[in-house]
């Protein structure tokens, strides 16, 4: 049996930013007037130009998002299937090439929501990717605990980093059906893992400023198919 999120479907996804850009409030209508007085109409159109190049590039900036989620009943566990997309911009693909680490964390939260207390928790899962380039034999490794693989290119080992598949995320029982359920996944790069010396550099540095996107959704569990006698 298996149970689809789509935009679509009752089990609606949604996908919401971690963080995303503050503008200030210091400036007024009085003041815009005032400033376009002071400049001709060639000026003006300039100075529009400009700010809307720094908006396209604000919205051009890294980040990781979820494209598609799925939760699949196994025999004995439910298991989630799902598509990231990453961008780490220029600086940060050239940072692995020169041959520092990073780390990419998944993580899964399961919670049925009480009106009368807080949220309970059904089940969480995180899971730890890191990403690495060895010079000598010129390839990219992706490693998760004892598991690894080598790749030859970077956008092969992005191939397999984004595309999880069959993860165990809570036991067949923890759900119960026809009873809905608030669910939240979202990849992140985790900073914390990196040398010292890079979790310095990393701190207020746009370069290593990645948005990790997180995708909530309800989640109903169908009833069980009656058995034909």
């Amino acid at each position: 049996m298996t149970v689809f999120i789509t935009p679509s479907s009752k089990n609606r996804l949604e996908v919401f930013p971690e963080s995303g850009p503050e503008f200030g409030s210091g400036f007024s209508c009085a003041g815009a007037r005032g400033v376009v007085r002071g400049f001709s109409s060639r000026r003006v159109a300039a100075l529009l130009f400009f700010v809307l190049s720094l908006f396209s590039l604000a919205s051009a900036g890294a980040g990781i998002e979820v494209k598609r989620a799925e939760l699949n009943a196994g025999e004995e566990a439910w298991l989630l299937d799902a598509e990231f997309s990453i961008d780490l911009g220029h600086r940060l693909e050239e940072v692995v090439s020169r041959g520092v680490p990073l780390y990419f964390v998944t993580e899964f939260t399961l919670s049925k929501a009480r009106w009368y207390w807080i949220d309970e928790h059904i089940a969480s899962r995180q899971q730890t990717w890191r990403l690495s380039y060895n010079a000598l034999t010129r390839q990219y490794r992706l490693s998760s605990g004892a598991l690894h693989q080598n790749f030859a290119s970077l956008t092969e080992a992005f191939g397999v980093l984004t595309r999880l598949r069959g993860w165990r995320v809570a036991d067949g029982d923890a759900l119960k059906p026809g009873e809905s359920y608030d669910v939240a996944l979202r990849m992140k790069l985790d900073i914390t893992q990196l040398p010292k010396p890079f979790q310095v550099t990393a701190i207020g540095n746009k370069d290593w400023n990645v948005t990790a996107e997180v995708a909530r959704w309800s989640f109903t569990p169908p009833p069980p198919e009656s058995v034909a006698k």
